[in-house]
């Protein structure tokens, strides 16, 4: 059994060598290149074990692999630090520019992209064979319809987008995760208990939970920025943000609320605000540098976690055609939930030429849909959940991560 010492020491030391190789040698966008390579190392231990199986290589590897908790370690953990990290660095004035479309993408959206991936999921399986009932095939839909907001931003940085599209993306992606992981556990309750929420109650834990969050995010980056302001010591107010992040989400969970939203929001009052008033050039500098190379080592680590993935979920070669399947039902979904936004929203302005096709293809999903399908209790319906989500993640940063430049550049910048 490996010490969380060990642990910790192999994950940074293999992310360290492959992010060289990639810099040295392939050069691909840093995220997309750790998840490629970490899932390369995966399946040539898995083909090593089919040839040689007296050595045991994939049982030692995957017992390794076993030690980390994928759920604990993004979902209370990775996660605050990289969306706060994200959020930092988005425009709070021109997010409020796009208010209406952020929101509607990021409520009505997912709701649109469950109903449909989980209804579509459903019958493909039918059709192919698969048994799973329709309460499972829906957890599967708001899993998936999130846009992952660590694999977002990541992308951003590789990609030329107008700022207004860029802030629809990134703004969506920091919020959406939150509303779809509230769908998520509504969908589960009712999937593996078989009973029915009332209206009611759904918003009551909507409420709790997204309104929560919001609330106390703001509570808490204002209390950070006063503290900050009172000071001028760049190494205290760093010590402050990590404690921000840290207590707000710890605070967040106890009180079942939304951390996820509550640490984007405190991200974003510190990013803007407290840019403004309570910081010096020198504490700006230092602040904003520390939480990108946080935002870059996790992000290392996050990637190269999902590539090593698979040699956890077995994947029955019977269910490969409903994970394929999934990928078209999955992008459709999205299409859909961009589409009638934006179309509601077209009547009173206008949008970036190719806002539709680029919202499209640069939702990627990545971690937390891999981390919730994880999280699953235990039952018939898990293993196609696993199988197919982690497919169309693949799927999702590698082919959508790799191609979204040359769709920018072809209906956007023509």
């Amino acid at each position: 059994m490996l010490s969380l010492l060990d642990i910790s020491a192999l994950l940074l030391v293999v992310s360290a060598l492959f992010g060289w190789l990639n810099e040295r040698f392939i050069r691909l966008p840093h995220t997309i290149a750790m998840l490629v390579m970490a899932l390369g190392a995966s399946l040539a231990v898995l083909a090593l074990d089919a040839l040689l199986p007296g050595m045991q290589v994939g049982e030692a590897f995957a017992g390794i692999v076993g030690q980390v908790d994928f759920f604990e370690t993004l979902m209370h953990g990775m996660l605050a630090f990289l969306l706060f990290a994200g959020a930092m660095h988005v425009d709070i004035g021109l997010l409020r520019d796009e208010k209406w479309a952020v929101g509607l993408m990021a409520s009505l959206g997912v709701v649109i992209s469950t109903a449909i991936v989980g209804f579509g999921f459903f019958f493909l399986a039918r059709w192919l064979g698969v048994d799973i009932a329709l309460a499972w095939a829906l957890v599967f839909g708001a899993l998936i319809s999130p846009t992952d907001p660590v694999a977002v931003l990541s992308l951003l940085k590789s990609v030329r987008v107008p700022e207004s599209l860029e802030v629809k993306i990134a703004g969506e992606s920091l919020f959406n995760d939150g509303v779809g992981i509230v769908v998520f556990t509504v969908l589960v309750a009712i999937a593996a208990g078989g009973g029915e929420l009332q209206a009611i109650e759904i918003g009551e834990i909507f409420l709790l939970e997204a309104g929560g969050g919001v609330l106390l995010g703001l509570a808490g980056g204002w209390a950070a920025v006063r503290l900050m302001r009172s000071i001028d010591d760049y190494a205290m107010e760093i010590l402050i943000t990590l404690a921000l992040v840290t207590g707000l989400y710890a605070m967040a969970l106890a009180l079942h609320m939304s951390g996820p939203i509550a640490v984007v929001v405190a991200g974003l009052v510190v990013g803007n605000r407290g840019q403004r008033m309570a910081m010096s050039e020198e504490t700006k500098g230092y602040l904003f540098r520390f939480w990108e190379v946080v935002d870059e080592l996790l992000n290392s680590v996050l990637f190269l976690l999902i590539g090593l993935e698979v040699v956890i979920i077995a994947i029955d070669p019977s269910l490969a055609g409903l994970a394929v399947a999934s990928i078209p039902l999955v992008l459709m979904a999205r299409f859909v939930a961009v589409l009638v936004p934006i179309t509601l929203l077209s009547l009173k302005r206008t949008f970036t030429a190719g806002s539709i096709p680029v919202l499209t293809w640069g939702g990627v999903r990545g971690g937390i849909s891999v981390a919730l399908a994880l999280s699953l209790p235990a039952s018939a319906a898990k293993d196609p959940i696993l199988v197919a989500t982690y497919v169309v993640v693949v799927f999702s940063v590698v082919v959508q991560g790799l191609t979204i430049g040359g769709l920018v550049r072809r209906v956007v910048f023509r």
